[in-house]
């Protein structure tokens, strides 16, 4: 079935039709229907599968149907809670896009910026606010929004919310909601903690569950390398020249280290961004454009900012560091091979990380294929790449310095020789 077929108002299909949106992904053909009918959904689908679309096209075209020309003050009709700044973003921009050709009012708010502009904002009345529960709240205690009204409730990457501590915040505000509403639960990932709390929020919902057993895209293809931790920027170097054209986006374990590896990069004369938590959200906001524009075509990132990043056109994802927690490996590959798209996700596994990778080969139920470096091409990777150059010229220069200074101090010696 083509999106064309579908009964949605004609502004909406005209921004499918303008984003190539041509046919509804599973977890879009089966969360739609559902949607649209008011049921509750608790959706479960893997990264890249098109959950932002799932529930923003039905939702915006229920709200265009019942637009009121008169907006009530502060009033919120649909509100997306979302645990991340960049998430917030992201899933503004799919909202933006589709309603592009109504009159819908969209907003997202978050910390690290001025509430001020979100306050003038929301005092004309907003149909879909998508926002981080620190700023929801702040903005709610403030009397500046009111979610007493709000139709629809949507939670998504309900695993990570829970996994940043959000579970009471979830609960404090479906507590401020009129109690007929419309509930939408959607995750990447599913446990029985995630079902205890999807099962307390929705009422008779409608489960949706895409490739349970695959939590991973199937056109990403995976590989492990062996590199100790000290040899990786060696191997990252090389990785990135034979994808000078590509994107390409690497995930560390700290902030610190990526600032490590930017300045590695650096040395070799490749450009970089990082992205992680220490960064103000102007200078994350920088980094995305600019990767997302090409402008830079490596982006160093964190877990922390893993699922915001939905950047087309990433061909390359590394694991420069595996993850503390083998769940956010799917997250981490699934900024690749998105839709129709093929990619590449490569990990580097050091010794003191093989028990990470066992335990990420446990939660994928398959082992990842171990990409072979011979003793030989692991020492001439070492030797060939510009740091290992840069280091043995600046070994030579220093050695000339020094001999240099010691003619200088010994002068009497130096003309015996």
């Amino acid at each position: 079935m083509k999106f064309e077929e579908y009964h949605f108002a004609k502004e909406i299909k005209e921004s499918l039709k303008e984003m190539n949106f041509k046919r509804p992904t599973d977890i879009q053909y089966k969360a739609i229907p559902s949607i649209l009918k008011g049921e509750d959904v608790m959706a479960i689908a893997q990264t890249g599968t098109g959950k932002t679309a799932a529930f923003a096209i039905p939702i915006l075209h229920k709200l265009h149907y019942a637009i009121q020309k008169n907006r009530e003050e502060n009033r919120i009709r649909c509100l997306v809670m979302v645990p991340t700044r960049e998430l917030a973003l992201q899933i503004t921009e799919v909202f933006l896009s589709l309603a592009k050709h109504t009159e819908l009012v969209i907003l997202s708010t978050f910390g690290g910026v001025s509430q001020e502009p979100q306050i003038e904002e929301l005092s004309f009345g907003i149909d879909v606010l998508i926002s981080t529960p620190g700023r929801l709240f702040d903005l709610g205690s403030q009397g500046h929004l009111d979610i007493s009204k709000v139709e629809i409730l949507v939670i998504d990457e309900a695993d990570h919310m829970l996994a940043l501590g959000f579970l009471q915040d979830i609960h404090d505000v479906v507590r401020h909601l009129p109690r007929k509403h419309q509930t939408l639960f959607f995750s990447a990932t599913i446990d029985e903690r995630i079902k205890e709390v999807a099962y307390s929020l929705v009422h008779n919902p409608i489960r949706i569950q895409i490739s349970p057993k695959d939590p991973v895209a199937k056109n990403v293809d995976h590989a492990v390398a062996f590199i100790e931790m000290d040899d990786k920027r060696f191997f990252l170097e090389r990785i990135i020249r034979e994808n000078e054209s590509n994107k390409v986006l690497v995930f560390v374990r700290t902030k610190v280290r990526a600032e490590r590896v930017q300045k590695a990069m650096a040395r070799v004369g490749i450009e970089t961004l990082t992205l992680h938590g220490d960064k103000d959200q102007e200078e994350r906001f920088e980094a995305l454009e600019g990767f997302r524009n090409g402008i830079c075509k490596v982006l160093i990132a964190t877990d922390l900012s893993a699922r915001g990043i939905d950047v087309a056109g990433v061909t390359v994802v590394i694991n420069y560091d595996l993850p503390d927690v083998a769940e956010n490996y799917v997250h981490r590959v699934g900024r690749t091979g998105r839709g129709t798209e093929k990619g590449d996700a490569i990990s580097f596994c050091a010794s003191e990380e093989r028990k990470i990778l066992d335990e990420i080969e446990t939660f994928l139920d398959k082992e990842i294929k171990v990409l072979e470096v011979s003793k030989a091409a692991y020492t001439l990777t070492k030797i060939l790449t510009n740091e290992a150059k840069n280091d043995w010229q600046k070994l030579i220069d220093d050695a000339a310095k020094e001999d240099a200074l010691w003619r200088q101090k010994n002068p009497k010696k130096n003309k015996k020789k």
